[in-house]
């Protein structure tokens, strides 16, 4: 495979041409297809728009020398979103205009893949209400193809049909079919000849940005219209003819050969420019495009996001840039070109559009010529036709300040992050780079099989965990005969090079030294009466605020008892203690369960729905051990919204009930002091021996709980029960504390302040670290850094005592430098390392650009 990311022959010397091949027409007066034209003798003659629309290259490709390159496609030139949009709306209203209003509202449009994807879209956007549909090359697991047909001239030729709704071809009603070039008929024929068999209808309509045909070929559809007995117009923005010297082909391949062995120009420079995710929080069930069936209501949902979207990406980007480019990604055309018209509208930025590509192109760095500047990179979709070469033209060189590109997530995998992968080359031409990565749609059959009656019941002791049966229940499945470990330095590198999810392994469990078991036992000695103390306010909390009277429908009683139900595993150990302090206090037997949430992925909607079917949603009250900066708090709550919307079941309050809460996260604590909560020492062998939880798709199926590990062979380490007998044996001297506590705090305001996220952005910013989720704030998620991740250093509040006992023995044992901060909100901050990479320094942080 070419590693070059900046290709292009330079004939005349390096020019920074790639800059003006985006604007419609030709840049500073000369055609974008004349180096061609002057070398093999090809041809353009028709309207006299053409020129201004036309550009040519030369394909990598045996069954055709030449490419007719559209400068308002959006593909292989970056050009202004609204030029883009706006040409195929244009298109679309003269179809409706051709059509008659009656008529045009029976239409389906189908856009061709790859290139003719986005303009399908607009044009069914500019002829009304209608639905839309494009082929694919990409087959979808589950759904069964509605029609297929082969491109002969394209260098991939296969096409598919898969609708969600196979009715969508079924009607009376025109079928508007888009490509971008009519340029022998060939494909529209095919097309035709495989839907009508099935799905005959009374007339087409062919609609395309040039009509290139010849007059055999324009004949040859006409003929083909009256043998099968329907109507197809044909509506393009301009028309024209190729000519085609005898012997082109040949000559092409020898002219491409020839450029392709010639030096390729400057090499690019190192890669500096930086990487970054911006959620767009893409509107839940939206299709991503017309793959499956693209509908108004669809169209209407899109709408309504595409403000939000726009800002938070635009709140993303480099307040300096100037100069942007949205880049699409193959198929994925018209979701990206919706935002990046958007974003035209709100920056103060010129916006341009293009996407990636299959096809190969050579590059030739000449005005006169349409593709100045190639990127190579492998395919990171995992192609059913196998790995490959893809392509972005006339990117690199192009002066853009920032690049927004924009993937759906089937292609959100290692390839893309990769050295060699896509967004490294951007990196390589552009200070910034942000990942926007839209949901991948698949259907749900149309018959989808009832779910199962009943999810299995929860995971107990002694079988899965070291606590008692009755203590707690997981709603997990166990996967204790996977080998899911890593070394934490190559889980760190895979997880900040996007190449996996930190819930896809689990970190080689820390068994601890005797000097640091001696401390564990020292801390719980001394902190066990302020931990009982937070147990019992925050419980007494719970049970004043969730049990207050609520009649229950139809019996005029007060509410029964809360459902504690922990967030696995940090939760697990606290969610006891609250069981055990309401059985000590109050006489009552708290159900009790542990379930998974991941960042980023949500919680387990299983372990929701398994809920749902056993207790009232109301009375779960959701429990974990603290608060750091208050990311979990946040993804509860959208996770919780998500599922309301999905599944319809509602009464589940997001809220969390902590036992600490340095962050000022959540109303419900047990203390906002940032102290050492020895839990938060150990791994498993405080946690009943049950390892973090795991969410990776050959695990855990659509109908399964999410999974964990039970380690019985450290049963020999295990404190799990020792840790919650020496917090329970406090509880009866506390108790008049926890009455006074717990009554001042019912009468106070509790409402979060979120100071600690400001306090973490503002960390980021000072130590040159740009993301939030490797600043790890408070006492138990800076030992969960020395513990699993690879740590930089860790920010240690001036004067903080023997809470810090612990991180300093772990810092001193990995080598991070613990340095002293006046005025710490918390106690203390771990800083997982950034950029890291095997190769990185550790601790001294010379690996990090600040």
């Amino acid at each position: 495979m070419e590693k070059a990311v900046n290709e292009g022959v330079h004939p005349e010397g390096v020019r920074d041409g790639a800059r003006d091949g985006d604007r419609t027409g030709a840049p500073g007066g000369v055609w974008s297809g004349s180096w061609v034209a002057e070398r093999l003798g090809v041809g353009l003659t028709g309207d006299d728009a053409l020129t201004g629309l036309l550009g040519l290259a030369l394909r990598r490709n045996p069954k055709r020398a030449h490419l007719l390159v559209s400068n308002v496609l959006g593909k292989h030139v970056p050009q202004s979103p609204s030029v883009v949009y706006d040409h195929g709306v244009a298109l679309g209203r003269r179809v409706r205009e051709l059509l008659g209003a009656e008529e045009a509202r029976e239409a389906v449009v189908l856009g061709y893949a790859e290139t003719a994807t986005g303009l399908g879209h607009s044009v069914a956007d500019g002829l009304g209400a209608v639905p839309c549909l494009h082929s694919t090359r990409r087959p979808v697991a589950g759904v069964a193809p509605a029609g297929g047909f082969e491109e002969s001239h394209s260098h991939a030729t296969s096409h598919l049909l898969l609708p969600e709704d196979p009715a969508l071809l079924v009607g009376d009603g025109p079928l508007v079919l888009v490509d971008d070039e009519f340029s022998t008929g060939n494909t529209v024929l095919n097309t035709i000849r495989d839907l009508h068999a099935r799905y005959p209808r009374e007339r087409y309509v062919v609609v395309a940005l040039v009509d290139m045909r010849s007059a055999a070929d324009a004949g040859r559809l006409d003929a083909f219209a009256r043998e099968i007995g329907a109507r197809v117009d044909l509506v393009a923005t301009a028309s024209g003819t190729v000519t085609l010297p005898e012997g082109v082909l040949e000559k092409g391949r020898e002219l491409v050969a020839r450029h392709e062995a010639a030096p390729a120009g400057p090499a690019p420079r190192p890669s500096h420019g930086r990487v970054a995710r911006v959620d767009l929080r893409w509107p839940r069930g939206l299709p991503d495009g017309g793959r499956h069936g693209f509908t108004p209501a669809h169209r209407a949902r899109l709408e309504d996001a595409l403000p939000a979207m726009a800002a938070r990406v635009a709140r993303a980007l480099p307040a300096d840039a100037r100069r942007v480019l949205v880049l699409g990604f193959e198929e994925l055309m018209y979701a990206p070109l919706r935002l990046a018209r958007e974003l035209e509208r709100v920056l103060g930025a010129e916006v341009r559009f293009s996407t990636t590509t299959r096809s190969p192109v050579l590059a030739v760095d000449d005005p006169g010529y349409a593709i100045r500047t190639r990127l190579v990179f492998p395919a990171h979709d995992d192609p059913a036709d196998g790995p490959g070469e893809r392509y972005a033209y006339n990117v690199a060189g192009a002066g853009f300040d920032a690049v927004v590109a924009v993937v759906d997530s089937v292609a959100d995998t290692p390839r893309l992050h990769a050295p060699d992968g896509l967004l490294a080359q951007l990196a390589a031409h552009t200070p910034q780079v942000l990942l926007a990565v839209v949901p991948s749609y698949v259907p749900e059959p149309l018959y989808v099989p009832e779910r199962p009656a009943m999810l299995p019941e929860p995971l107990r002791g002694p079988d899965f965990s070291s606590y008692a049966p009755e203590e707690v229940g997981w709603l997990l499945q166990d996967l204790s005969e996977v080998t899911l470990e890593a070394p934490t330095e190559e889980r760190e590198e895979a997880i900040q090079s996007g190449g996996a999810h930190y819930a896809e392994s689990l970190p080689v469990e820390y068994q601890p030294s005797e000097r640091y078991q001696e401390l564990f036992h020292a801390a719980l000695e001394e902190s066990a009466a302020r931990l009982a103390q937070a147990v019992g306010v925050v419980t007494e909390l719970v049970l004043a605020e969730r049990t207050r009277s609520r009649p229950r429908p139809g019996t005029g009683t007060s509410a029964p008892r809360p459902v504690l139900v922990s967030l696995a595993r940090a939760g697990t150990p606290v969610g006891i203690l609250m069981r055990r302090w309401a059985r000590h206090r109050h006489g009552l037997d708290l159900p009790h369960y542990a379930v998974s949430i991941v960042r980023g992925r949500g919680i387990d909607a299983n372990a929701l729905r398994w809920l749902a079917r056993h207790h009232d949603p109301r009375d779960v009250v959701f429990v974990d051990g603290w608060t750091g900066k208050g990311a979990i708090a946040r993804e509860l709550a959208r996770a919780v919204e998500e599922f309301e919307a999905s599944d319809g079941v509602t009464g589940f309050d997001p809220e969390i009930a902590v036992l600490a809460d340095p962050g000022s996260c959540v109303r419900t604590y047990g203390t906002r002091e940032d102290f050492l909560i020895p839990s938060a020492c150990l791994n498993s062998t405080v946690s009943g021996l049950v390892s973090r939880t795991v969410l990776r798709a050959d695990l855990v199926g659509p109908h399964d709980f999410h999974g964990a590990k039970f380690y019985r062979e450290l049963a020999g380490a295990d404190v799990s029960v020792a840790f919650l007998d020496a917090v329970s044996a406090r509880f009866p001297e506390v108790a008049d504390a926890v009455d006074g506590q717990a009554k001042e705090l019912l009468a106070t305001d509790r409402t979060p302040t979120w100071e600690g996220w400001a306090a973490v952005e503002r960390i980021s910013e000072e130590y040159g670290i740009h993301d939030v989720n490797l600043v790890k704030p408070g006492v138990g998620e800076t030992t969960r850094v020395l513990l699993r991740r690879v740590p930089w250093k860790v920010l240690a509040r001036a004067g903080a005592g023997r809470d810090l006992d612990h991180v300093r023995l772990l810092a001193e044992q990995r080598g991070v430098p613990v340095e002293e901060v006046a005025d710490l909100p918390y106690t203390c901050v771990g800083l997982i390392h950034p950029r890291y990479t095997r190769g990185a320094t550790g601790a001294d942080g010379k690996a990090v650009t600040v």
